[in-house]
């Protein structure tokens, strides 16, 4: 419903005071004012981000059509695109409201201007469907992690490591390797442990370092993990979905960085890395987390990390029991294998909920099961 009496821009500035007061609540002042709940949360945000002024009425019309686009405005649209020739029109618009330009235009004034001055592909557009992704509810719950395809770097060949914190898209680590292997992964990880703290959980491809040789899942990269106490995870086989957003991560690296650089050796290719990196997590607005920074969603972890290995402590209850240097432990005269790269390591034997069934746990993950039902 409309505002009832008064002057409409007096009722306004009344209403957002007495809800910014705290004394009242949202629904006790709409029907107080006669307006929907809509109406109100629409002005309260206007008065946020625009003070008094944002309590007058604005025509519903394109502020500036894009045949009154003052050549400086159409300027500052192209000039951006042209730093960042891979954003789209929305990207573009809140980067610009973020540096804290004035007469910012529309998403549509800026469409109409990309498209007018060729800088934008219809077909790559039509290509871009938007999709829901679940995420964490707090930062460091979950990391992903996986190598980017390689690329060429001089001679040699760069396979980029990345890990990607899920609740805030902030990119954790990206790091120009040589190689895919677990001195290469282990040093990365160690330097963002240190700036970022540890998180609860990570999860990985079934690949090489992530996991070992089949038919066995523990590699001595994940051992080291589950020492530090970090839960591993695994994504499905030929599911790549599970790792989605480290994968979107890929594709926003490959069209904004690599499609635009020759690369010359490693410490060259670090640069080049570390620069975007750092427009990533403080400048580039990210679609999946309404236009925020992953800054701005990113917090270090509560949990340090220890240069020296924590003693592992399992439950009054377990049965605990030393790896072999077969990779084996003993129980009831059995010999059981759980994993070569454990060898010398302690695991606790524990009773599942399901009858003669035992989970072997190394500190926190469960690596194995017994079950004493098939025992002769």
């Amino acid at each position: 419903m409309p505002w009832q009496t008064k002057d409409t821009i007096s009722m306004r500035d009344e209403f957002v005071n007495k809800a910014l007061s705290g004394n009242y609540t949202i629904s006790y002042l709409c029907s107080e004012f006669k307006i929907s709940r809509k109406t109100g949360y629409k002005w309260i945000e206007r008065f946020k981000n625009y003070g008094a002024d944002g309590l007058i009425n604005h025509s519903n019309r394109p502020q500036i059509s894009i045949n009154r686009t003052a050549g400086d405005i159409i300027e500052m649209i192209l000039s951006t695109r042209d730093k960042f020739p891979a954003w789209g029109a929305r990207k573009l618009r809140q980067y610009l409201i973020n540096k804290g330009y004035d007469q910012v235009p529309s998403e549509i004034t800026f469409n109409r201007v990309l498209k007018k001055h060729g800088r934008i592909d219809p077909v790559e557009s039509e290509k871009r469907q938007p999709f829901i992704r679940f995420e964490k509810d707090k930062p460091n719950e979950l990391w992903q992690m996986d190598f980017k395809g390689y690329f060429k770097m001089g001679s040699k060949r760069c396979h980029p490591l990345t890990v990607l914190d899920d609740h805030s898209r902030f990119s954790i680590v990206l790091k120009a390797c040589e190689s895919e292997t677990f001195i290469a992964v282990r040093s990365g990880l160690e330097n963002a442990f240190r700036e970022y703290g540890l998180p609860e959980a990570m999860t990985m491809d079934n690949g090489s370092p992530w996991k070992g040789s089949p038919p066995w899942t523990l590699s001595k990269l994940t051992v080291w993990l589950m020492r530090l106490g970090i839960k591993v995870n695994h994504s499905s086989v030929r599911h790549p979905q599970t790792q989605g957003k480290d994968e979107r991560f890929h594709r926003s690296l490959k069209e904004e960085v690599l499609r635009f650089h020759q690369f010359r050796n490693l410490e060259d290719t670090q640069s080049i890395l570390d620069d975007w990196r750092r427009i990533y997590n403080f400048e580039r607005p990210h679609e999946g987390i309404g236009l925020l920074c992953p800054y701005q969603r990113y917090k270090h972890s509560s949990r340090p990390y220890l240069e020296k290995l924590p003693t592992i402590e399992y439950k009054a209850e377990d049965i605990v029991r030393k790896v072999q240097a077969c990779g084996c432990i003993n129980y009831r005269d059995i010999r059981y294998f759980v994993g070569e790269h454990l060898t010398g390591e302690h695991v606790a034997i524990r009773l599942t909920s399901e009858e003669g069934v035992y989970g072997i746990y190394f500190v926190n993950t469960k690596v194995a099961r017994i079950n004493i039902k098939n025992m002769n």
